[in-house]
């Protein structure tokens, strides 16, 4: 179902974009400190578009994903050597019994 559901969206935002860059075929100049385009507006349009939603998954994952990952490898740790003294303790406890 997942499976479908993004073919269903990949069309839609193709389809978008193909709208977009139709309607939008004038081209523009561009001029970047170190070099000068002249694309259609529909694809400077896409491209920024693209950009800007990259940078905000790049910035989310070094903000959030990260700082969340090692907590959990923190967390881990912590759990790991709880459960190991508890068993040294129970271990202990059986023995002097």
């Amino acid at each position: 179902m997942t499976r479908i559901a993004f073919l269903v969206a990949a069309a839609l935002v193709a389809a978008l974009g193909l709208v977009i860059g139709t309607l939008n075929a004038d081209p523009v100049h561009l001029d970047l400190l170190w070099v000068q385009l002249n694309w259609p507006l529909g694809l400077v349009l896409l491209a920024s578009l693209s950009l800007g939603i990259a940078i905000g998954v790049l910035m989310t994952w070094l903000v959030r994903v990260l700082p969340l990952r090692a907590h959990l490898r923190t967390v881990k740790r912590r759990q790991a050597e709880s459960e190991a003294s508890a068993s040294q303790a129970l271990t202990e406890t059986a023995s002097n019994d």
